[in-house]
């Protein structure tokens, strides 16, 4: 069991390696999406990096969109799952949003919607498909 997890917003490059690094090993290697659609609209992103005793555990992001605020690329490392880091993430990202974020969203992959529900978060839409896995989108109620 973690002892200390600690989210931080990062803007250093350092830090945005590992970013990327955990981003690429959940996304890229373990889920096969496309290293393109992975780090596209990096430059206008909010990144988070979570820790775990010191050690590189999650990462997420989110940019603000024609539509709102958008939540996205929540990845936790296979070995630090299970242990609430998600969910800080999630916490974090809210908190860092602007006070006028009205309307907050994000593309939950489908076996994630009940994580998200527990956070405050209600599936809107049909199921669709996005780097070859379904997904819904949801909405922060």
């Amino acid at each position: 069991m973690p002892a200390k997890t600690i989210v931080k917003k990062v803007t250093e490059q350092a830090d945005l390696d590992i970013v990327h690094a955990i981003r690429r090993e959940v996304f890229v290697v373990e889920q096969n999406c496309p290293p393109e659609l992975e780090y596209e609209h990096e430059d206008v992103s909010h990144h988070f990096l979570a820790t775990v005793d010191g050690e590189p555990a999650g990462a997420c992001r989110w940019r603000k969109t024609e539509n709102g605020y958008k939540l996205e690329r929540f990845a936790v490392l296979k070995t630090f799952r299970g242990f609430g880091i998600g969910g800080e993430l999630v916490k974090a990202v809210l908190t860092d949003l602007p006070a006028d974020a009205d309307y907050v969203y994000l593309n939950s992959q489908t076996h994630a919607v009940p994580f998200y529900e527990k956070l405050g978060f209600e599936a809107s839409g049909p199921e669709f498909e996005e780097a070859g896995i379904k997904h819904y989108k949801m909405v922060k109620k």
